[in-house]
């Protein structure tokens, strides 16, 4: 039993004082009045005092605690099938099972199951211990994710889970009637990740399909790179390299090509910018590995810049002599006895493969390799790719050279991360690294997200963005990134994100507050207070009429 009261305050020690003074004061008239005997004297004090009892109990609101046992309910979204929700609920014990229809009372714990709820319900779990069992619909793919701003010629990465249904279904991306990258699930549970190089600009849209059905829309903004000053540096010019150096003039780079006429004597030829660009240091120098101690070569790589070698002969060899020249530490070990081995869609390679060393990074999907020295040095394992390009498979030759490429351009300014779908109404984190501005601003659509640098990088800095309209977002001058509506498109996602969202703000309660509020509070009502009021003032008014 416990008093709530605070003694401390003016106001409460001035009514305990009277409270003490009216309790002296009835008992002083009952000692000096003449008339009663003794035994009616004692029946009037205790009538009085108890009178008194209840007035004091009433000014200082005595109250005690007594503890319930802790209530538990399974709330079921609209997307769990019964069965599934009863093996649930009994699997977890759980006595009663609700919906977002038939939810009524207040629970100490709630289990939801499925994603399907309304916000209205969401909110009213406030005040309970909320645990998540998301349900995974059979060949639907979850948690999809994806970045929404990307370089072209940059990886994009799709990656989600799925349960499939049955074996050996193929799970790909597509885009128009060319299929990007595709894999084969596994009965059941199945992470996946597909990647392919961006080839195009602008506003994206690839299809998730699996089998012959649509899953799901990828979109994303691709932003071109800024224009390379390439360098072919050769002995010999074939068609690998002239195809090579026309399909980066048509990208907007400029190229130089110099070739080897005589010793001492050379001759160069441009595409986009010379003579405009002539004594200008490359960006990367194309060459051959017989050219990796040229005076040209090693500058590049000292001046920070990136080299690729091509065309080898014997890669053993080959490599050997590039290390010797610019101090790198390529390994390579054969693999297969064959001439050549497969590298992908009408590609061959070497049959060598790179041994891992310390900086040294794959091209993904391709036999190429690049190592960080000073600069950037890139090895291909590739045999020739330009028969692609004479094919007329132009897509497969523009995804191996933008792969290749984006490993070896500079580091890009303003870059902008955003992990993608992004559902209006929903925060979404957005990173800006590398900016040109010190801008702590950065406007999306008609609204402002506020940027804040970070602690350990003043060139990086991060923000919510928070969406109010659908569809295609102007972001800044040149970038627009693709807001999903929660009830068109993937519904399905929108309503598994809101709800994760539901649980990471829910996530700061802690089960010791459950276990307080099943410590209930209990004082006297107001109707047990007047009862008594009227039993003590009813029997001091009846007393004196007995005789």
């Amino acid at each position: 039993m416990q008093i709530n009261t605070n003694f401390t305050d003016p106001s409460t020690i001035a009514t305990a004082v009277t409270l003490l003074m009216l309790l002296v004061a009835q008992g002083w008239l009952i000692w000096r009045s003449k008339t009663p005997s003794t035994s009616r004297k004692a029946v009037r004090a205790v009538l009085n005092g108890l009178l008194w009892l209840v007035l004091a109990g009433y000014v200082l609101q005595i109250s005690w605690s007594t503890s319930r046992p802790a209530t538990h309910a399974l709330l079921s979204g609209d997307d769990v099938p019964e069965t599934y929700a009863r093996a649930i609920q009994g699997s977890l014990g759980i006595p009663e099972r609700f919906t977002a229809r038939t939810l009524k009372n207040t629970y100490d714990s709630i289990t939801l199951v499925g994603q399907d709820f309304p916000v209205e319900t969401l909110t009213r779990l406030s005040q309970s211990v909320v645990r998540w069992v998301p349900y995974d619909q059979p060949d639907r793919v979850r948690e999809l994710r994806w970045k929404g701003v990307v370089r072209q010629g940059e990886m994009q990465r799709v990656t989600g889970q799925i349960q499939s249904s049955t074996d050996s279904q193929l799970l790909r991306v597509r885009y128009g009637n060319q299929t990007l990258d595709s894999l084969i699930l596994k009965q059941g549970g199945n992470t996946v990740a597909l990647q392919f190089p961006v080839f195009g600009r602008g506003c994206i849209q690839t299809e998730l399909l699996l089998g012959k059905q649509p899953l799901d829309t990828v979109r994303f903004h691709s932003r071109p790179i800024t224009p390379l000053l390439v360098q072919f540096v050769l002995n010999n010019p074939d068609f690998e390299s002239k195809t090579l150096a026309d399909w980066l003039g048509k990208q907007g780079h400029s190229v130089q090509i110099i070739t080897t006429l005589a010793k001492n004597v050379r001759n160069s030829t441009g595409i986009n910018g010379l003579p405009t660009n002539a004594g200008k240091k490359p960006d990367l120098v194309i060459t051959d590995p017989a050219n990796a101690a040229g005076i040209i070569v090693r500058n590049a790589v000292a001046g920070g810049k990136a080299v690729l070698f091509i065309n080898l002969s014997n890669p053993v060899a080959d490599v050997a002599a590039v290390n010797r020249a610019l101090g790198t530490r390529w390994q390579v070990r054969r693999v297969s006895n064959q001439e050549t081995v497969p590298a992908g869609s009408n590609l061959t390679a070497h049959p060598y493969r790179f041994t891992n060393v310390l900086n040294q990074y794959g091209v993904s999907g391709y036999a190429v390799a690049v190592q960080q020295t000073a600069g950037r040095v890139g090895v291909s394992l590739l045999n020739e790719t330009f028969p692609l390009s004479l094919s007329g498979d132009s897509i497969a030759y523009n995804q191996v050279w933008y792969a290749i490429i984006a490993r070896l351009q500079p580091t890009q300014k303003d870059n902008v991360f955003v992990d993608a779908p992004i559902f209006s109404s929903l925060p979404n984190q957005i990173y800006v690294n590398n900016s040109a501005v010190n801008n702590p601003s950065f406007r999306v659509g008609t609204d402002t997200v506020r940027l804040t640098p970070s602690p350990l990088n003043q060139q990086s800095a991060s923000g919510t963005l928070l969406t109010k309209q659908t569809g295609w977002q102007p972001m800044q001058d040149s970038i627009e990134v693709y807001s999903e509506n929660t009830a068109r498109g993937n519904p399905a996602a929108a309503r598994r994100q809101v709800v994760s969202q539901f649980m990471l703000a829910h996530s700061t309660y802690r089960l010791t507050k459950a276990a307080l509020a099943r410590r209930a509070e209990e004082t006297v009502p107001a109707w047990a207070w007047l009862t008594l009021f009227l039993v003590c003032l009813t029997a001091l008014w009846i007393e004196p009429k007995i005789d």
